[in-house]
């Protein structure tokens, strides 16, 4: 499972800094701050945008997950250490997307012999796809928040609330699958368990969010050069900081209150207890104590884009594909990496890459292989577009310790010709 870890450190080079200076750059550094970078096979886009991240003035470490892939602005499995500020792309389109596992009180056999049931509760208590809606809407104590924080909130808590409980599209999935436990965990005897396992984020709103705060940051970060564009910065103290970081909070409880909502509704309609649940944003922001690369111990701001905390003792999820396990890990909390982890597998190629380059003959022999039943899905989510999973945590294995694995049977996700929500 687990082998040897492949990581190198690195001062991250200036990349074309006379270039960008002369552009407009204010302030960029010439020199890169410190950044961890952990595995090999990392694609130089998502390596080139790390290193642009920590030439920004306010960075003060980084660290490069070994599922990194070329986003906006900060890489996909980024994590950037900042001064009191916060970069809204570097924290992610999909504000606060969070992964959610429940173990329910069903034997695992319940995936042979219950599995028109199964499939029938996850497509009745879950929607999928861009704009998905349920027409009777789901009471939470979240929707009794201020949303008036900010004004793109304010107007979207009614849109808010008819997508509370829902999926999206992407790679969100709502799947059962078997948890094997390596020891006991929170109740859990070792061996295999019936686990429900579900990735979302804040839908519609928590877009909006993204991308009125990030053209406001561009706005008022007029001399950085276009490749920085996506890494423009709010100061925590000023005013568009502050709404920024209090509508990021408001989407961090709203996605938690999607996947509980899910989870709950489903346990609920099989009429099974949850025995045991873990749960974790990615796609966020912290304000944390770290001991810097300087040896400075200070409170920073520390995004993750794609990366899973994992302080020590920490639990998180990590998963594969629709077709690979996943892995529910602890955190060793290690300082190199900003006490952060991979939140995946992380894709081997691009979408439309993987539409070209694959069909559903391909997918099928796959799924059959592995003994997957796949509800619904694009192309573009096939798991031959996504790396090796096992080669991702052994990449890691200073970073976080692995306590089960989770192999998905049963799998939804949103149709195909579905847009990207992740």
């Amino acid at each position: 499972m687990v082998t040897a870890m492949k990581k190198r450190r690195v001062d991250v080079p200036s990349a074309g800094s006379r270039a960008a200076s002369q552009a407009g750059g204010r302030g960029l550094r010439a020199a890169g701050v410190p950044c961890q970078v952990y595995g090999t096979d990392l694609e130089q886009g998502a390596r080139q945008q790390m290193e642009n991240a920590c030439r920004l003035p306010v960075a003060v470490a980084g660290a490069l997950m070994p599922d990194a892939h070329q986003g906006y602005g900060l890489p996909i499995g980024g994590v950037l250490a900042t001064d009191n500020a916060v970069i809204p792309y570097a924290v992610g389109v999909d504000i606060a997307c969070r992964m959610k596992m429940t173990v329910l009180d069903l034997p695992a056999s319940t995936l042979a012999t219950g599995r028109y049931e199964l499939r029938r509760v996850i497509e009745r208590e879950t929607r999928f796809g861009v704009g998905a809606e349920f027409r009777d809407r789901r009471d939470h104590p979240v929707m009794d928040r201020d949303w008036n924080v900010t004004m793109v909130t304010g107007r979207l808590r009614d849109k808010a609330w008819a997508q509370l409980g829902t999926s999206g599209s992407g790679n969100h999935f709502v799947e059962f699958g078997v948890l094997e436990t390596f020891e006991a965990l929170g109740g859990l005897e070792p061996g295999e368990h019936l686990a429900l396992l579900s990735h979302s984020g804040s839908r519609g709103t928590g877009a909006a969010v993204a991308r009125h705060y990030s053209k406001l940051a561009r706005d008022l970060r007029p001399g950085l050069p276009q490749e920085f564009g996506h890494l423009a910065w709010l100061d925590l103290e000023s005013e568009a900081g502050m709404e920024y970081w209090a509508a990021m909070e408001l989407m961090g409880a709203y996605a938690a209150a999607n996947h509980e909502l899910i989870h709950r509704h489903v346990a609920r309609a099989l009429g099974a207890s949850i025995r045991f649940d873990v749960e974790n944003h990615h796609n966020f922001a912290w304000r944390e104590r770290h001991v810097l690369p300087d040896g400075s111990e200070r409170e920073v701001i520390v995004h993750r884009k794609g990366a899973t905390p994992a302080d020590t003792g920490v639990l998180g999820i990590i998963p594969g594909s629709m077709a690979a396990p996943g892995y529910v890990v602890r955190g060793k909390g290690s300082a190199e990496s900003l006490r952060s982890a991979a939140h995946g597998a992380g894709r081997r190629m691009s979408r439309t890459r993987a539409r070209q380059a694959f069909t559903w003959d391909d997918v099928r022999r796959v799924l059959d292989a592995r003994g997957v039943t796949l509800l619904s899905a694009g192309l573009d989510e096939a798991p031959m577009a996504y790396k090796d999973i096992d080669a991702v945590m052994a990449a890691q294995r200073s970073l976080i310790h692995p306590v089960a694995r989770f192999t998905p049977r049963l799998v939804k996700m949103a149709p195909a010709g579905e847009a990207p929500e992740d």
